[in-house]
């Protein structure tokens, strides 16, 4: 959702980047899997919701800056909960750093244009979007599709990039397929 903006001009490589994410756990592996599934284990997990590197050094900060085209190393709160599969990531973004000025309406369109023809992914209208109260991170749960959405306050000049999918649902090898078609821009 970083690159969009980029290539449309809106935000430049230095822009202060932030991205919160929550995944289910078994995105964390065997040890993970067991520490939240069974409450015995000496090393059991009981929260239902953690934030982990704390650091703010994961692992993927350094493909976050390629892919997104950022100098600017980004702030990423990644984090887990105690469902097994989705997530959500969002995207907090300030109208008054943009290099030009923008609504929700051309955020929605910026993404539209560059995910333009990527079956897998889809953005939420404008009519879909007012009508949310509430994001569930389990709502594409083993499905290999993503759905973007825009939120904002436009009178304070405040938005919100959103991103559901599950990060486990469609395997290795199709997670390849639909990451080399967005880098080659394959239809």
């Amino acid at each position: 959702m970083i690159r969009p903006l980029r290539e449309a001009g809106l935000i430049d490589s230095h822009y202060p980047i932030s991205i919160n994410a929550i995944s289910g756990y078994t995105g964390g592996g065997k040890q993970l899997i067991a520490q939240m599934e069974n409450q015995s284990r000496q090393d059991s997990l009981k929260e239902n919701y953690f934030i982990y590197s704390l650091n703010l050094n994961h692992k993927h900060i350094a493909e976050i800056k390629i892919h997104g085209q950022i100098k600017q190393t980004p702030v990423f709160v990644p984090s887990v909960g105690r469902f097994p599969q989705g997530m959500i990531v969002n995207i907090p973004l300030h109208r008054n750093l943009f290099i030009k000025s923008a609504s929700c309406s051309n955020l929605r369109e910026i993404l539209s244009i560059y995910y333009n023809g990527q079956n897998t992914i889809s953005i939420a209208s404008k009519e879909e979007t007012e009508t949310l109260t509430k994001l569930d991170p389990e709502s594409l749960a083993h499905k290999d599709n993503m759905k973007l959405f825009v939120f904002g306050n436009e009178n304070e000049g405040i938005f919100n990039l959103c991103s559901i999918l599950d990060n486990l649902g469609k395997g290795a090898s199709a997670s390849v397929v639909q990451n080399l078609d967005l880098m080659i821009s394959a239809k």
